[in-house]
């Protein structure tokens, strides 16, 4: 019983505490290098020695200008086609056979030079300095200097060379010589593919006790490139040497300390999450999850970091919660990525850079093809942000790994996969995302549409109480877009019984609770509470909206039928017959809503629409929730609640004063 309070009142911090502990579990039992270093920029600390042997790795540029030398270098692969050799022998000599016999032996030598030495359609595009690999049936019988090859071309001259031709029996001597090596491209590109695994990634060793850098000495790319490898070496081969126990319990503290932060920003910026479970724990997932994948991905390549597409998350963020908060939460979910990753404050910047344009988008663009768009924000943020880091760095464009770009093309296209996962976060945490508030939010969708048909009445009332309500909430900064979905479908339950709420009646038809006992009117008024609820659960409205129908009256009284009742002489303490059994609104959002209800449908009954008068009638008509109580679980400030009042005053002043002035 206990735990069971304390649990209650404190749940959210051992959420925290738990997230906390998951993700020192989830970070590797490995230290890190502790020297942090940039090219350009002085060594802060003592003259670095070599502790042991370590070979020099070299730098990117380098292999990739091997590589490409390996590449072009690497032999082209030909197949033999004997029976084009035999075809081709047989059609010049057929050309030819007006020639003389010695002539023609004379010639029939030298086409069996020209197919001996091989003739290509392709051998014009090679390089002459490399050399070609000639095989037959897969077996290779000899490696020939390019060169020595011939084009059909270059067989045309070798032959007039013999016997000058006319242009026009050039022509048909071209179509004549049929080649005899056939390009082999797979395994052309396999010999290329050996030849470059075949490149060593290392030149040359750093010997124990030789200095890497010295203490104050300006770090050149030289440097740079020895320190890169003492640190690649100490990760694979020297580690971590001292007490796990004490590197674990680092990192819980490092832990603690993210999460408290987390903790701090949610307070200040969306506190009723901390009092939400399924809001909270979607919100530690993210940072986990973010853990997670960059341990594993750095795991296998540091270079794939620049893969992981983090913005995702600030648009899972901008899907569910209100864009204030979206940002400062973000920072917290990359945040771990600056002690995990190898150039972990690069990646964190190119991340936030991006993130802060994804958020910005998703405010303009977060529509079906629009993803894209918001994709293609983010690869043209990180390449940008990309480059700029580089000619800050080397002041220079050359150390620019085009690879790279293309891990950010991968990026974007990522996060485009990845956005459908909203439609599971929803089903697994019970969230309701920004889209399906907009789609809810359509007044042609079928349920608001029968209500239109059903009850006219009720549907402009809840269209004003909407509009109310989306303007006030988004004065105290709080979720307009939800307030006005609430707003829409908070009397929903109207539609069961139209008739017995006075805005669907005709006009001069008799009300029907004229001929009813005051506690049955008030039964089925609030009846319509329950029909709501009923309603929603049959078109699977989200649970928050629920929330609306059953705390937009909260347990307050049908105030008209309860004093009807009392002065035809009832029993005061029929109380409950006349009380909403909904729920108190907890939320800026579902309070806004209740005052815009009572407040609108007060409004109706004005006959001066003055400023006076409406003021007075909402100054009365709010007082009357606070007085009764409803809004005692309320998380709205006494300041809040005078925005709220002064948006209602010039939003009703407007409406009513148009209708006046309206020309008949």
């Amino acid at each position: 019983m206990i735990f069971a309070e304390w649990y209650k009142k404190y749940y959210s911090i051992l959420f925290f505490v738990i997230a906390a502990f998951a993700a020192m579990l989830i970070l590797p039992a490995e230290g890190k290098f502790k020297y942090e270093y940039q090219k350009g920029r002085p060594w802060l600390y003592e003259t670095l020695i070599a502790p042991v042997d370590f070979p020099i790795i070299k730098s990117e540029q380098e292999l990739r200008a091997e590589r490409s030398m390996a590449a072009s270098k690497s032999p082209a692969c030909y197949n033999i086609d004997q029976e084009a050799v035999i075809n081709s022998r047989n059609d010049l000599l057929a050309f030819f056979s007006h020639l003389s016999e010695d002539s023609l032996i004379l010639l029939d030598k030298r086409v069996s030079y020209l197919y001996e030495k091989g003739i290509t359609e392709r051998i014009d595009g090679e390089n002459p300095l490399s050399s070609v690999l000639i095989s037959d049936n897969n077996f290779i019988l000899k490696e020939r200097p390019a060169a020595e090859i011939f084009s059909i071309k270059s067989a045309i001259a070798f032959i007039n060379e013999f016997a000058e031709l006319s242009p026009e029996k050039s022509t048909k001597l071209e179509s004549l010589i049929k080649p005899n090596l056939k390009f082999d491209k797979e395994a052309t590109e396999l010999a290329r593919r050996e030849a470059i695994q075949k490149i060593s990634p290392t030149k040359g060793v750093l010997y124990a006790g030789q200095i890497i850098v010295a203490q104050g000495e300006t770090i050149t790319a030289e440097i740079e490139q020895l320190l890169d490898s003492y640190k690649a070496e100490y990760e694979i081969s020297m580690g971590f040497s001292g007490s796990l126990l004490v590197l674990k319990s680092g990192q819980l503290l490092i832990c603690l300390a993210l999460f408290l932060l987390l903790y701090i920003t949610l307070y200040f910026t969306k506190r009723e999450i901390l009092k939400e479970k399924r809001k909270l724990l979607f919100v530690l997932m993210l940072v986990l999850f973010s853990i997670l994948v960059t341990v594993v991905v750095r795991g296998i390549s540091p270079s794939y970091l620049f893969i992981i597409p983090f913005s995702v998350f600030a648009l899972y963020l901008c899907s569910f919660f209100n864009t204030k908060m979206v940002l400062p939460v973000y920072i917290v979910i990359i945040l771990p990525v600056v002690t995990i990753a190898q150039n972990g404050a690069e990646i964190f910047m190119l991340n936030l850079f991006a993130g802060s344009i994804t958020i910005l988008a998703y405010t303009y663009w977060d529509k079906g093809w629009m993803q894209f768009a918001v994709a293609f924000a983010v690869f043209m943020t990180l390449s940008l942000s990309y480059i700029a880091f580089r000619m800050v760095e080397d002041g220079t464009l050359v150390e620019i790994s085009w690879n790279t770009t293309a891990y950010f093309a991968w990026n974007a296209i990522l996060i485009v996969a990845a956005y459908p996962l909203i439609y599971l976060f929803e089903k697994l945490y019970g969230l309701v995302s920004n889209q399906r508030l907009k789609d809810l939010a359509d007044t042609d969708s079928k349920l608001l549409r029968e209500m239109s048909d059903k009850a006219p009445g009720s549907f402009q009332h809840i269209l004003q109480v909407a509009s109310l309500a989306e303007s006030g909430v988004s004065a105290i900064g709080g979720y307009s877009l939800l307030a006005r979905v609430g707003a829409l479908y908070h009397d929903i339950g109207k539609i069961e019984n139209p008739m017995l709420f006075i805005e669907n009646q005709p006009t001069g038809a008799k009300n029907i609770h004229e001929e009813l006992e005051p506690a049955e009117s008030a039964r089925l008024i609030i009846k319509h509470v329950q029909d709501g609820l009923d309603i929603a659960k049959r078109e699977r409205l989200p649970q928050i909206i629920k929330d609306f129908i059953l705390s937009h009256h909260g347990k307050s009284k049908t105030l008209y039928f309860y004093k009807k009742h009392i002065n035809s002489g009832g029993d005061p303490s029929d109380a409950h017959l006349f009380t909403y059994e909904g729920i108190m609104p907890k939320y800026k959002e579902q309070v806004v809503v209740m005052m815009a209800d009572a407040v609108e449908a007060a409004s109706r009954s004005l006959r001066d629409y003055s400023e006076e008068s409406i003021s007075g009638l909402v100054e009365r008509v709010v007082e009357e929730r606070i007085s009764d109580g409803q809004l005692l679980e309320a998380e709205i400030s006494l300041k809040e609640i005078k925005m709220v009042k002064d948006v209602f005053k010039q939003r009703l002043s407007g409406m009513y004063h148009s209708r006046m002035v309206k020309p008949l």
